[in-house]
């Protein structure tokens, strides 16, 4: 049972739509391999992935915060900075040893992280987004 991408998650900025929906993608990767068994597999992979994309998709909206005068960045980066921290945690306990309670307490965390921050705070920076832009506003890196 996987998490589904529907429409009310839509930020209306299509890049960061497309940023969430990748992430989504990848928690489904996670969620696939555990009902096969393959979690703490799949874990390590996610970790991998999280450190690089988690940081490149923070950092496009912070740029976009930052470029369209955002008054809610601090505390949106805020969200993002503990994200991170709690992430960073997680991969230090998996380092540790890799159990398969570990595997279901990475995917509840980022799963509701992940639905409860594209639900609130990144819903309102994008419909920000969207009216100071009138709905141009620029894609943001190559994926």
């Amino acid at each position: 049972m996987g998490i589904e991408w529907t429409a009310n998650l839509s930020t209306g900025v299509e890049w960061q739509d497309r940023h969430h929906k990748e992430l989504f993608k990848r928690i489904n990767r996670l969620l696939d391999a555990m009902n096969l068994g393959q979690g703490k597999e799949e874990v390590a992979s996610l970790f991998d992935f999280l450190d690089e994309y988690i940081a490149y998709h923070f950092e496009a909206e912070e740029q976009a915060m930052g470029k369209h005068g955002y008054e809610a960045a601090l505390a949106h980066i805020a969200e993002h900075t503990r994200f991170i921290d709690e992430i960073a945690e997680l991969s230090k306990e998996f380092k540790k040893g890799p159990t398969t309670g570990l595997v279901i307490k990475v995917q509840r965390q980022v799963v509701d992280w992940l639905l409860n921050h594209i639900c609130g705070p990144d819903k309102k920076l994008g419909q920000y987004l969207v009216n100071v832009t009138g709905g141009r506003t620029s894609p943001v890196g190559p994926r």
